[in-house]
């Protein structure tokens, strides 16, 4: 960079300058100072191919730098003239499921991710330039997915039946695909990935399914596995004998579903790592269980273990460390790493002594330290956090970090554990209580101190975004997009998006209008308040002349198995057509389930898509139960009729998809596919 190598040649002139002149060495301490203090950040200048020449127009990377901050220089949009934001387009991009993605903004395009698609799209108008689906080779484990990498011209992501993928991101074909986990065990991949150098840094998760951890690190021209380090040591690595019995160590969890952390100067790579397994069973796996419940420091390039630290040993609640590690320089010049965990508070550590600077809440705290017991123990924060895939964001002007959270208790029994590969290994049982809301806490990054805290009507899980004009941008799960004060926390802009807020919210420019665009619509085990179709939502400040917002649906894009259901008369969504088509799909399920046809084996494979997309978030991947109820020989606890019943008008807290996100003939095929579990 050009600017960088000027200044270093000043300050190596004023070297020269002062010593030829014998001036006092205190006065060369000050300059150096003053000019380092000038000089960009490290992570900006270490990043070919992430926009270096202008690092604050885009969003290149899941939390925008290698340091996790999440801090945008843009400033267009201020304090004072944020609640004039208007809506500028909206594209829908699908009609149900998960929706945790964090986009990327390079170059004027977008990227966004869906547990299947990688698509791209204009990021002034969402109009799309491509989409890329992946067929799965294997069954899902979990149907989720964080974002994509991007590095000199391609992205990189991961599928939930463990494969790895690369894209040419001007036309989303696949260059490689690589099979990095196991998904028959409970391997898969959710997180979004980092691509540094050569190499592209992603770990397997699964802890809950009762995987051994692992990150590893892959060739990015070819797809070839570099390294790996396990989370859950092997009999023969450091940290091994914390599983004091060493066959637990084999199921022990320690998965990776959120994002990652770089120091490009130090060549380190930060790994924040989950909950052991079985999660409500710690008597079973006696010891400290590392690296658990850990941020794990490697050597970017060997993977190499540098350093570590636990934050809780043993864990029995199912917390851990789902969100990217944030990385930052306090006022005092020490380098700091800030974690915030699903047990409800944000660690700050030292990183040259690896000891804690302070710790802070950001949510309601209840018998922490406590096991669960067979009775069952109320916990709060309960099993959804605390913080969830998204962590701190860091504001230097105003030396304050920044974190969102979900307050919501659960009610924890443990169990007694039995293992099955591929199947939730949980030891035990819980049950959500309490009204779920959210909080967004401003935390003085050197003393831990908290600033202010604004309290949201529901669980704050998105992407937190500080800026240049003084605003913080993030949203809730009741679909509130959110606008505070850096400062005080006030409230400055609120709209409605009409869908859980539950990936990014972030901020970039093109040509030279600064633009904000959020995630929309989420279906998955953390949904309350608002569901809604998932969607990107582009705001920005009003332009002129001042134009409707554009509206753009490819949801239908995707290719689907449906049976097609024919209107019988009646007005148009009257009581006799919706009577007649509820009659003709239920007939036409019973006559496959008689002749066992190929419309049959169609309706099973669209509707397992459908419950993979939209229910398998609570009762588990194969229908055996995660925090909503075992699923599992439903053929003889339910006839179709109350099946169909049941999904259109369920009992709470199961989510109403019937009839906004789930249509007649969906709601039959999922149904034709419970009776087969």
């Amino acid at each position: 960079m050009p600017a960088r190598a000027d200044m270093l040649i000043i300050f190596c002139s004023c070297g020269l300058f002062l010593r030829r002149w014998r001036l006092r060495r205190s006065v060369c301490r000050v300059a150096n100072v003053l000019l380092i203090a000038l000089l960009p950040p490290i992570s900006a200048l270490a990043q070919p191919g992430l926009q270096a020449a202008a690092p604050d127009q885009g969003w290149a990377m899941y939390n925008k730098n290698y340091d996790g901050q999440r801090f945008s220089g843009l400033g267009e949009i201020t304090s004072r003239n944020v609640h004039g934001m208007k809506e500028i387009c909206r594209i829908k991009i699908a009609r149900g499921g998960s929706f945790h993605t964090g986009p990327l903004v390079v170059d004027g395009v977008m990227y966004v991710t869906t547990p299947r698609s990688t698509i791209a799209l204009d990021a002034r108008t969402c109009a799309l330039r491509w989409r890329s689906l992946y067929q799965p080779e294997q069954d899902e484990v979990w149907a989720a997915n964080r974002g994509v990498a991007y590095l000199d011209g391609r992205l990189y992501r991961g599928t939930a039946d463990g494969r790895i993928l690369a894209l040419d991101a001007k036309t989303g074909q696949v260059l490689w695909k690589t099979v990095g986990g196991d998904p028959a065990r409970g391997e898969f991949f959710s997180s979004a990935p980092i691509a540094w150098g050569k190499l592209l840094y992603i770990g397997i998760a699964g802890g809950d399914w009762g995987i051994r951890g692992r990150m590893m690190a892959f060739d990015l021209a070819s797809g070839r596995e570099a390294w790996r380090f396990n989370t859950v040591p092997l009999p023969h690595e450091p940290g091994a004998d914390t599983w004091q019995v060493p066959a637990t160590a084999e199921s022990g969890g320690g998965g990776t579903w959120g994002s990652y952390a770089l120091d490009p100067a130090r060549g380190e790579v930060f790994v924040p790592v989950a909950n052991p397994a079985p999660d409500f069973a710690p008597h079973v796996r006696p010891g400290a269980n590392l690296y658990t419940n850990s941020v794990v420091v490697l050597d970017a390039a060997s993977g190499k273990l540098k350093w570590w630290y636990q934050l809780a040993p043993n864990d029995g609640h199912d917390y851990g460390i789902g969100a990217g590690p944030t990385l930052y320089r306090r006022n005092d010049g020490k380098e700091a790493v800030a974690l915030a965990a699903k047990d409800g508070f944000v660690y700050v550590v030292d990183r040259a002594t690896q000891r804690l600077l302070f710790r802070t809440a950001t949510t309601t705290i209840e018998n922490a330290g406590l096991a669960p017991t067979p009775e069952g123990r109320r916990f709060c924060p309960g099993v959804y956090g605390g913080s969830e895939w998204n962590g701190a964001a860091f504001d230097q002007k105003r030396n304050a970090l920044y974190v969102g959270a979900v307050d919501w208790c659960s009610v924890i029994k443990s169990g007694t554990p039995q293992y099955k590969a591929g199947r939730l290994f949980m030891g035990g049982s819980y049950t959500q209580v309490t009204e779920p809301r959210g909080w967004v806490t401003s935390i003085d990054a050197g003393s831990g101190k908290v600033n202010w805290r604004y309290q949201a009507v529901a669980p704050v899980v998105a992407g937190i975004t500080p800026t240049a004009g003084g605003v913080l941008l993030t949203g809730d799960l009741a679909g509130n997009f959110l606008a505070l004060d850096s400062t005080n926390g006030k409230l400055l802009y609120q709209m409605q998006t009409g869908g859980a807020i539950a990936g990014g919210v972030v901020t970039y420019a093109v040509a030279g209008k600064q633009y904000v665009a959020t995630t929309s619509g989420n279906v998955s085990r953390l949904t309350f308040g608002g569901l809604g179709s998932p969607s990107i939502i582009v705001l920005g400040l009003p332009e002129t002349p001042e134009r409707p917002p554009l509206q753009i649906d490819i949801s239908r894009d995707e290719p689907e198995v449906r049976l097609k259901i024919e209107d019988k008369g009646g007005a148009p969504g009257g009581m006799r057509a919706k009577l007649a088509a509820w009659k003709d799909a239920l007939f036409a399920r019973v006559e496959q389930w008689s002749g066992g046809s190929n419309r049959q084996a169609g309706a099973v494979a669209h509707g397992k898509q459908l419950f993979a997309q939209n229910c398998a978030g609570c009762h588990g991947a194969q229908g055996g139960g995660l925090g909503g109820p075992s699923l599992l020989n439903w053929n003889a606890r339910m006839t179709p009729e109350k099946t169909m019943a049941l999904i259109k008008n369920p009992k709470s807290p199961m989510p109403r998809l019937y009839p906004s996100i789930l249509s007649e003939s969906d709601v039959a095929d999922i149904t034709t596919y419970l009776h087969t579990l």
